[in-house]
């Protein structure tokens, strides 16, 4: 991508959500606040639009994308539903759930957006800016997290003007995202089967189930051709290497922490970030991505990683640190 774009910033009112839509259906690139994290939209009906997304992002175009949708009618347009598949559609719609679901045949998403699968991942966000654009638009908008491909995402404007300022048309700023990590994904194709934790506990949905999920076996993920977006085994990267379960601070560090008790030799690291000093789960999980983003700024090479406990939202938080962890040979930073 060469040509600079005027990146436009608004703030979130009715003017702007117009604006959004107008944008969008012109086939524009149009950055605005989900509940989970910022997410980038371009019609998904429109290839060419969605080509200029993954042109945006540096996206790898065999990772397919999410189509955001403004009510259940306008999924089941794209996608069949089986009983699982509707039971957790009305117990968590709208809210940070993906479904991964046959495509209808008439699906009108651009075959680009669904990296050549027969599924389709779909999902309806709780946030009044996304579903105020979702309804005057009145088509499905893919919209991955706004940022650069393999980059930590974004829960700000800020972070997004950071990452796509002269690559995208317009971003809606409707301040910081509440939940502050992706959504769940879970396919419906065969059985129940979770891809990625996120936003959504395992244990929710499980309950309205009434049963456990299965999980993907990790070696059983194509990395060519992953099922669903957020599969790729390196994936959140930041520039700095993160040690993982650190029990104490080393000389030149920067410190990612959660609780009251910091590590050993803290007082010597370069920078400290606290997820939530109270251990609170949800308020690590609101901080994740903008802390990892300030401790990468700070100028260590390592950012040591307290310990997070692995229940509730705490599963989709071990899942994206374990990412940005993850060898760097797939990750594009440009």
């Amino acid at each position: 991508m060469t040509a600079k774009i005027d990146t436009r910033v608004a703030a979130a009112n009715s003017a702007a959500i117009a604006g959004a839509a107008r944008c969008l259906a012109d086939g524009g690139l149009v950055a605005f606040p989900t509940e989970t994290v910022y997410g980038l939209g371009a019609d998904a009906t429109n290839g060419a639009a969605v080509a200029r997304l993954y042109a945006a992002k540096g996206r790898p175009s065999f990772n397919p994308l999410i189509a955001h949708v403004f009510d259940l009618a306008a999924a089941q347009q794209l996608a069949v539903f089986d009983t699982a598949a509707e039971r957790l559609a009305k117990a968590f719609w709208p809210g940070p759930l993906t479904l991964v679901l046959r495509t209808r045949a008439a699906c009108p998403v651009a075959e680009l957006a669904t990296a050549g699968l027969d599924s389709i991942a779909v999902r309806i966000p709780n946030h009044d800016v996304a579903r105020g654009i979702l309804r005057q638009l009145a088509r499905p908008v893919v919209a991955p997290s706004a940022n650069r491909s393999g980059h930590v995402s974004p829960t700000t404007a800020q972070h997004v003007l950071a990452d796509l300022g002269g690559r995208i048309d317009l971003i809606v700023d409707g301040g910081p995202t509440p939940v502050g990590v992706e959504s769940t994904i879970v396919a419906c194709l065969d059985r129940p089967l979770l891809l990625r934790p996120g936003g959504l506990p395992r244990r929710e949905i499980e309950r309205v189930l009434d049963c456990e999920l299965d999980e993907t076996p990790a070696n059983s993920i194509d990395p060519e051709s992953p099922l669903a977006p957020g599969m790729l085994a390196s994936h959140y990267a930041t520039k700095a290497q993160l040690r993982l379960r650190a029990d104490s601070v080393r000389p030149g560090e920067a410190l990612l922490a959660f609780g009251s008790k910091l590590l050993p030799g803290a007082e010597h690291a370069i920078l400290v970030r606290n997820l939530s000093s109270n251990s609170d789960l949800v308020e690590a999980a609101a901080n994740l991505f903008s802390d990892l983003r300030r401790l990468d700024t700070s100028g260590a090479t390592t950012i040591a990683v307290m310990p997070v406990p692995h229940d509730g939202l705490g599963e989709a938080i071990n899942d994206r640190l374990a990412r940005a962890a993850a060898p760097r040979e797939s990750v594009s930073h440009e």
